[in-house]
């Protein structure tokens, strides 16, 4: 299962096991293309060269007279060659088209017996629908010798040295290699070869090829016409591998594999360009692209954060337009009521009036900086991942710390605040995780009757921060709003509890950022409003990725639960 899963997300795996598997069954391949083709090869080999020699042999046949001097005949052959020769009719044997076009071209069979080793060869005899047949383990010096004997045989019918060399070049063509006369002086015989001529023995020339390739052999072998011995050859020694084949069979492989690559290679380019022709997509402007992701592996993950970024860009412009709109409406109130006092300042001559006016300007440009310090803190948490000094933060120390500057505030609210053992830490950033737990309390401060209650601690691996009140709580059809910038639930009431709307929206975006569950519900207690932030107490890496799969399971529990 892990290799399984290890092979979907490595590319450089897949293609490696892929160009194996590619190479192993192109080796496969070629290796039975040369054994197919090797096989056909010595075939043709076989019936080529034998062809020759039993041409020979009937025509010693067509000479005798009788059956009985064929059979007298047919037992001095087979005991020349160490092998049972037989005459039979043609039709005792089922051949093939290709075998029966060769018998009636008065050509040799051969069949080959792997299992054997032994082929048996057929040669119809002239003038007559009977064969001569014999099966050989092998062609030796004995059966070579034995040629020669019936090829001295042939030549001896035929008178004078001109008669002689057009017999030996009609055999030539029958033998498919050159068989001639030669002058013993033409040879390069040492003293030895010489000798064995003059006893009628057989000389065997043995030529090396250049690496292997192109070896032969040639019989010298005494004739009847003084000073002149007959040459059998060059013929060539069947090659299991010359270099054409070999040649061609690289050529061929090099092509399969290329073709195995390019198999491997084309689905991982038709993704790129699929995902080229997103980004082209994208750059005229159409932020609607999705590009479809196929697989686990890098480019799959490269198309997921590719769509979790057009669809991030969208919900940045969308939220630039609706933040812009927003201030835009925001600001207006301030700065009207900051015109009225300073006309209202130059139509009162009164110091009192004219302090009491410069008062409301001054609480007015103080609001004005409290908003544009949220906007600026909400756009910087919108608009991409934030620097965030991950530490160990001790949860009880930053609840005192809030309980403190709470307090301070005198307003008429009761904060309880449970507390986490003194050693209970999680990892976030504090400046961050100190400004949501300010929003939070400071938005039920706005809303709570008498009492509010700050719970944190870490369960199961899992920190989180409540808070709770006991005002009249948010309808459900309504959370789904208070995290929304410049939301107000009631006009009327959020003006006379102060506020701008984008306390919740900070908070909302820095539990995205941490990775969080931000949930809002009823208090259990106080039938108020609960916000409850959780986050994992040990984050894997120092930065969370900005990708749809987050931000999708915050926003996922923000929708179910409602804001």
């Amino acid at each position: 299962m892990a290799v399984m899963t290890f092979a979907e997300k490595s590319i450089f795996f897949r293609i490696y096991a892929g160009l194996l598997l590619v190479c192993i069954s192109v080796a496969f391949f070629a290796y039975l293309l040369v054994d197919t083709i090797n096989q056909e090869r010595a075939q043709s080999y076989r019936e080529t060269v034998a062809t020759g020699a039993f041409y020979l042999i009937a025509q010693g046949a067509a000479y005798q007279q009788n059956d009985a001097q064929k059979n007298y005949w047919l037992n001095d052959i087979s005991s020349l060659f160490g092998s049972n020769f037989e005459i039979i009719s043609m039709y005792d044997i089922e051949f093939k088209a290709r075998e029966m076009r060769r018998i009636e071209e008065g050509k040799t069979v051969v069949r080959y017996d792997p299992s054997s080793n032994q082929s048996t060869f057929y040669h119809r005899l002239e003038g007559s629908d009977d064969l001569l047949t014999v099966k050989l383990a092998q062609v030796g010096e004995r059966q070579v010798r034995a040629m020669t004997i019936f090829l001295l045989d042939d030549l001896s019918r035929y008178q004078g040295f001109q008669k002689k060399q057009a017999r030996l070049n009609f055999l030539s063509e029958k033998f498919s290699y050159p068989i001639y006369l030669q002058s013993i002086q033409n040879l390069k015989l040492d003293p030895e070869q010489i000798a064995r001529l003059k006893r009628d023995e057989l000389v065997m020339f043995f030529q090396d090829g250049i690496r292997g390739q192109g070896s032969t052999i040639s019989f010298v072998v005494a004739s009847d016409v003084e000073d002149l011995v007959i040459v059998v050859g060059p013929v060539a020694l069947f090659n299991w591998f010359p270099l054409k084949l070999l040649g061609s069979v690289v050529l061929i492989c090099v092509l399969l594999i290329a073709l195995g690559i390019y198999a491997l290679i084309l689905p991982l380019e038709r993704r790129l360009q699929l995902l080229q022709i997103g980004v082209d997509r994208v750059a005229q402007g159409n932020l609607d692209t999705k590009v479809q992701v196929v697989g686990r592996d890098d480019i799959a993950r490269l198309s997921m954060t590719f769509n979790a970024m057009t669809a991030h860009i969208k919900r940045l412009i969308e939220s630039q337009r609706e933040l812009t709109r927003a201030v835009s409406h925001e600001l207006r109130t301030p700065v009207a009521r900051i015109r009225f006092a300073v006309d209202m300042l130059a139509d009162t001559d009164e110091a009192d009036s004219r302090q009491l006016q410069k008062e409301y300007i001054d609480e007015d440009i103080e609001s004005l900086n409290e908003l544009i310090d949220e906007i600026l803190t909400y756009a910087k948490l919108e608009e991409g991942s934030p620097k965030l000094d991950w530490e160990m933060v001790n949860l009880r120390e930053l609840l005192e710390q809030i309980e403190r500057e709470t307090n301070a505030l005198g307003k008429p609210i009761v904060l309880i605040c449970q507390l986490p053992s003194a050693k209970t830490t999680a990892m976030a950033d504090r400046r961050y995780l100190h400004r949501v737990v300010q929003n939070l309390v400071g938005n039920a401060l706005r809303y709570a009757n008498s009492t509010i209650k700050l719970t944190a601690g870490v369960q199961k691996g899992m920190a989180f921060i409540s808070v709770e009140d006991d005002g009249q709580g948010i309808a459900e059809k309504d959370r789904e709003k208070v995290f929304i910038p410049f939301a107000r639930l009631d006009d009327s009431r959020t003006r006379a509890s102060g506020g701008y709307g984008l306390g919740l929206s900070i908070v909302s975006r820095i539990a995205f950022w941490f990775n969080a569950n931000l949930t809002v519900d009823e208090s259990p207690n106080y039938h108020g409003a609960r916000f409850i932030m959780q986050w994992p107490a040990k984050q894997v890496g120092v930065v969370v990725a900005a990708d749809d799969i987050t931000q999708g399971s915050v926003e996922k529990v923000i929708h179910q639960t409602g804001n």
